[in-house]
């Protein structure tokens, strides 16, 4: 609908140019004063015309006679002219403001779709890229989140630790001769793979590449002296490795392993292979890997010495990358590594437990009410997580604006048909394919809970921000639920019905 500017008062109306008289009123003051039709004359001003010409008549003599036999002629009173009334100055009209275009009738309902039982429980929300709500149910309600929390990990670390921040893996020498010390410094990246080749990590440090500096180092420090002990410190990360919550069975299919500062790979048993198996003792793992260089050295768990010379160190990819890492695939290790640096930054603990107080105070900074928030991890497979779904569309309001930093986020999202666990095989097909690459957006599935929220590029041309959550009795087929409701969203666009 149109914006319009009413009509002055009266308009289209027979304006009174005289004050306290009506239009007809005022018409016959006009004619009055013209002579027109309608005008009355004055009976004593006609005596005094016929008086004039009977003069003319009879000449000079008639006029003593006149004057001494004629009445005395009655007073002529003037004829006085109606007031000029003053002239009226009729305010301009505002000007209208600048037309706007007219709002889309939002005609296009979802309802049909909203009772499917695959749902379980339905929460949703989509917003246009002004912030106005097209559409939502049950925004308001924290709920579990799945690997969508990743989204808050990914911007709580841009906003503290900044898109440069690497991760060090670091060898100091012991306090006893011949000893080395590996010290974890939370990169769990850091590959055993022989330089040149590329881990599931592209870019990262290799291992090989640390020994051979360290020994340089060592022989350059303590020429002779041969190394016959390593001991391995992984104390930058404290407290327990594994989540409350956390089924142990996410270790064998390959999709977290534990959390520890010193590890190769996120403990991987093939560095290649995205999900392949996580074992026991990642430390241990790392630890006889760089052991091989090495040989003859015992290797053991330890603590470096207070002040220890650094003999060598390798470093991480920056965050800018790491964020694509694990965003793409759902990469739960790599969130967990970085929401512990951020607790670490802000000095609240190293600990997974930290991060319940870390999470939010870092997403402070983007002025989001944070009380609501529940946060048990960085990586969301705890079902103890609970994020409303309105807190991650008014965060993808900034993250689709690409404010400050969050464009790297917005990056390094999964795009439907294209990347990471929005191209797998039972993502948007078959009818909901239609939406593919227009769907830019962070999944998460875990068994109590599926969800789905980020941008969506409508077929309308509108920016679309949105979140879904499929959360209680819900299983695998909860996927394909949520990505024909998206769909919905991609086919109305700025039409989108609340209805």
């Amino acid at each position: 609908m149109r914006n319009s500017v009413p009509g002055e008062p009266g308009e289209n109306q027979l304006a009174a140019p005289f004050p306290g008289t009506d239009a007809t009123s005022s018409a016959r003051v006009i004619a009055h004063r013209r002579g027109g039709i309608g005008a009355r004359r004055h009976r004593t001003g006609w005596l005094v015309t016929a008086s004039v010409a009977a003069f003319a008549l009879l000449g000079g003599g008639a006029v003593a006679v006149g004057a001494a036999t004629a009445p005395t002629a009655p007073v002529v009173s003037p004829v006085v002219a109606a007031p000029v009334a003053p002239t009226r100055t009729v305010p301009p009209r505002p000007a209208p403001t600048a037309e706007q275009p007219p709002s889309q009738l939002r005609t296009c309902s979802v309802a049909w779709l909203l009772g499917d039982s695959r749902f379980g429980k339905l929460q949703a929300q989509v917003l246009q890229a002004d912030g106005q709500v097209l559409f939502e149910r049950d925004a308001d309600t924290a709920s579990q989140t799945a690997s969508s929390l990743k989204v808050l990990t990914a911007a709580a670390a841009l906003s503290v630790l900044g898109p440069d921040f690497r991760a060090s893996t670091r060898v100091v020498a012991g306090a006893e001769p011949g000893t080395l010390v590996l010290v974890g410094g939370g990169d769990l990246t850091l590959t055993r793979l022989p330089s040149g080749q590329e881990p599931v990590y592209t870019g990262a440090a290799h291992l090989d590449e640390l020994a051979a500096k360290t020994r340089a180092a060592w022989e350059a420090r303590y020429p002779g002296t041969p190394i016959t002990r390593i001991v391995l410190d992984s104390s930058y990360f404290g407290g327990k490795t594994w989540g409350d919550t956390w089924p142990p069975t996410e270790r064998g299919t390959g999709w977290l392993s534990h959390i520890t500062a010193l590890q190769v790979d996120a403990d991987r048993s093939n560095p290649r292979v995205f999900l392949s198996p996580r074992g026991d003792d990642p430390v241990g793992r790392a630890g006889a890997a760089f052991g091989a260089y090495f040989p003859g050295a015992a290797v053991e768990h330890g603590a470096a010495p207070a002040e220890a010379g650094e003999l060598a160190s390798v470093s991480s990819q920056p965050l800018s990358t790491l964020i694509a890492q694990f965003l793409i695939p759902s990469d739960n290790s790599l969130a967990e590594m970085v929401a512990r640096h951020v607790a670490i930054r802000l000095g609240v603990g190293n600990t997974i437990d930290a991060l319940a107080v870390a999470i939010p105070q870092a997403l402070d900074v983007y002025g989001i009410d944070t009380s609501g928030l529940r946060i048990a991890d960085g990586s969301g497979m705890s079902r103890n997580n609970a994020v409303a779904p309105s807190y991650l569309t008014s965060l993808f309001l900034q993250i689709s604006a690409g404010e400050g930093t969050l464009g790297i986020l917005r990056d390094g999202l999964p795009v439907a048909g294209e990347s990471g666990t929005l191209n797998y095989s039972n993502r948007f097909f078959g009818d909901n394919a239609v939406a593919r690459g227009h769907v830019r957006a962070k999944s998460g599935s875990i068994s109590s809970a599926y969800t789905l929220t980020g941008m969506i590029d409508a077929g309308d041309g509108s920016r679309l921000v949105f979140a879904i959550f499929a959360t209680g009795q819900v299983g695998t087929n909860a996927r394909t639920a949520i990505d024909t409701l998206a769909t919905a969203f991609y086919r109305c666009g700025e039409r989108l019905s609340n209805t």
